[in-house]
C-alpha cells in the first residue's frame, strides 16, 4: 500500500513537501512517480524517480520548481514543491512501478505504474 500525505493549503511562492510511505512490501527496488489531477482535468504526470534514486524526470510544467527524491531506508518517496503556483492545485498521487524498469528509461504514463496511493490535496492560493 502507498500512503500519500503532506497536502494542504499553501501560498503561491511558498513551499510544501509531500510524502508517500509504502507498506506491505519493499518499494526500494521500484521506480516511483507522482501524478496529479486538477478538478475537471485528467490525471497528469509530474515526476518520476528510478529505483536507486539516481535518475529523475519531470514534467515541463514543474521542472526547476519541484524535486522528487526517495529514502529507501524509510520506504518513502517525496515531492518537494517550491514556488508553487495556483495552477499546481490538484490532488497528488504517488505510484509505484513493480514491473522491471530499464536503465535509462523514464516512466511518465499512468499505465507504466502498478500501485497507486489514495491522493493528497494541494491547494495553492494567490
Amino acid at each position: 500500500q502507498l500512503q500519500a500525505s503532506g497536502g494542504g493549503l499553501v501560498q503561491a511562492g511558498g513551499s510544501l513537501r509531500l510524502s508517500c510511505a509504502a507498506s506491505g512490501r519493499t518499494f526500494s527496488s521500484y521506480a516511483m512517480g507522482w501524478f496529479r489531477q486538477a478538478p475537471g482535468k485528467e490525471r497528469e504526470f509530474v515526476a518520476t524517480i528510478s529505483w536507486s534514486g539516481s535518475s529523475t524526470y519531470y514534467a515541463d510544467s514543474v521542472k526547476g520548481r519541484f524535486t522528487i527524491s526517495k529514502d529507501n531506508t524509510k520506504n518513502t518517496v517525496y515531492l518537494q514543491m517550491n514556488s508553487p503556483e495556483p495552477e499546481d492545485t490538484a490532488v497528488y498521487y504517488c505510484a509505484a512501478r513493480t514491473r522491471p524498469s530499464y536503465s535509462g528509461a523514464y516512466y511518465s504514463r499512468i499505465r507504466d505504474y502498478d500501485y497507486w496511493g489514495q491522493g493528497t490535496l494541494v491547494t495553492v492560493s494567490n
